[in-house]
């Protein structure tokens, strides 16, 4: 053989070698990534070939599937109540892919989950269609509907969640502007229209305010600096008159804060008649005192600073509240009343009114039940799990005792139901540098005890950018306070 003709013979055999190397890797290695790829086509086919299974709520499915005309993808997504249970279920778009439980229980709700492989096998023995289990959630329907109708009433920008403080349960979880998943459920041009109508809308429908959303938590975080000035001893009676003046010179500032209730009634307040009647003076001066180290102690051991919650589960995560590290005297004093560069979800909020209720212990929140198989065999079960023993049940009991005397007596007033025992907190939040040209949020946190034990926390948050309102009509007790009021007597008043 002449040395042209070899040179040619080993660069055919090269890339035959580049071929079968290649062909093995994406036989044997790239093969999985692959197969789940969402830009295979074959996985978008497989997926909506068969209806999946359901996400329940109280007995009653959530969603459901429909035979899609004109597609290779034969079946898509159906919601019930789509817009009040989407913070909830998410969606499972043909085209947009999907979202929170959706997207969490995908491989259940599909059927193509390995521990379902059994019953895959057995369907195909029998002829029978690939079958796809159920998520069972914790939702109150009747929870779920009075905060969604709450919101939606007001025409308000907003957040409901409620808790069951003695196992974390998720009782509702709400978001205001909402969205129907099933509008863009198929793989159609309408479906992708109407999705990026949705993701353009200032308004933010899909944004999920519950968990994806922080905001300044205003005086319902004044719950928090009355725990962390009991624990560390730096209020030993509640009763007892402060040395804080109202109005409040801010530390190193010519600033000076006032209080709504008015100078005479805040002024050198106890920690009671502070909680009260919302005194920003003595929370300002509380937190001085305790400092930014003690602070945000107190602040992660009821889960501040960290991304994600019900880890462990995987059904529930939420952006990380916020108490930031380095503050100075005045920005430590300005948590205290819940504002400067604090930041909260609504979940944190009724987590921390929850521990309130239930001794101190923060429970680990999560919003399924259980995971059924299609044979009804229950694949997961989840049980209660405590997050931390964040505060002493004397300091809780303590905290109690003003968020109870709050609702009797001061601002969470409306709150207040029958039979049942109501610890209440309000807030109003200001944001942004120039108060005046935005409004302020309203917050409301609250928690109801019955005889028998049963209990509920709640905390509601709305803002009033699209409402008709003027700033003087804003308020947590005016706005939000109804809201979970309603909340609570759906759960306890069955």
């Amino acid at each position: 053989m002449n040395k042209p003709l070899r040179h040619v013979a080993v660069f055919c055999g090269l890339l035959m070698l580049a071929l079968l190397i290649r062909a093995n890797w994406i036989q044997h290695v790239a093969a999985d990534d692959l197969a789940h790829d969402d830009r295979n086509r074959r996985v978008l086919i497989d997926r909506f070939s068969t209806p999946r299974g359901d996400i329940i709520a109280g007995g009653v499915s959530l969603t459901g599937s429909a035979v899609a005309e004109g597609s290779d993808l034969k079946y898509k997504r159906t919601y019930k109540k789509g817009p009040m249970y989407a913070p909830v279920t998410g969606y499972a778009s043909q085209a947009m892919g999907s979202t929170l439980l959706e997207k969490t229980y995908d491989g259940v709700l599909s059927g193509t989950d390995d521990r379902l492989a059994f019953q895959r096998f057995t369907d195909v023995v029998l002829g029978k269609e690939r079958r796809g289990g159920d998520v069972i959630t914790t939702i109150d329907p009747a929870a779920q509907e009075a905060g969604y109708k709450g919101l939606t009433r007001l025409g308000a920008r907003g957040s409901v969640v409620a808790l069951d403080p003695r196992t974390g349960k998720v009782l509702a979880l709400v978001s205001t502007p909402s969205y129907d998943p099933s509008s863009f459920a198929g793989n159609t041009f309408k479906d992708s229209r109407r999705f990026r109508s949705l993701d353009a809308d200032k308004a933010k429908p899909l944004a999920n305010r519950a968990l994806r959303e922080t905001f300044p938590p205003g005086s319902t975080f004044k719950i928090l600096t009355a725990v962390a000035g009991l624990e560390h001893g730096v209020v030993t009676d509640v009763d007892a008159r402060s040395d804080a003046v109202s109005p409040y010179p801010l530390p190193q500032s010519t600033h000076r804060i006032s209080s709504e209730a008015g100078d005479a009634v805040c002024d050198r307040a106890s920690l009671k008649t502070a909680m009260q009647y919302s005194c920003n003076n003595v929370f300002l001066d509380l937190a001085l005192k305790l400092g930014p180290d003690r602070m945000r102690e107190t602040a992660e051991k009821f889960g501040f600073n960290k991304d994600v919650y019900s880890a462990d589960f995987g059904d529930l995560r939420a952006v990380a509240s916020l108490y930031p590290k380095d503050l100075d005297k005045p920005g430590t004093a300005l948590t205290g009343m819940g504002q400067g560069s604090l930041t909260s979800t609504p979940l944190q909020m009724a987590m921390i009114t929850a521990a309130m209720a239930n001794d101190g212990k923060v429970m680990q929140p999560h919003l399924v039940e259980q995971v059924r198989a299609p044979d009804l065999n229950v694949m997961e079960r989840h049980e209660p799990k405590v997050m931390s023993q964040a505060v002493s049940a004397d300091t809780a009991r303590k905290v109690r005792e003003l968020m109870e005397w709050t609702a009797k007596e001061g601002s969470a007033r409306r709150a207040l139901i029958d039979g049942v025992t109501v610890g209440g907190k309000t807030g109003t939040a200001q944001r942004g540098v120039d108060v005046r040209k935005l409004v302020p949020y309203g917050w409301f946190v609250s928690y109801g005890v019955k005889p028998d034990g049963q209990s509920v926390a709640v905390a509601v948050f709305i803002d009033p950018t699209d409402m008709k309102i003027s700033r003087e009509d804003i308020s947590g007790g005016g706005l939000a306070g109804p809201i979970a009021r309603s909340v609570m007597k759906a759960v306890l008043h069955k």
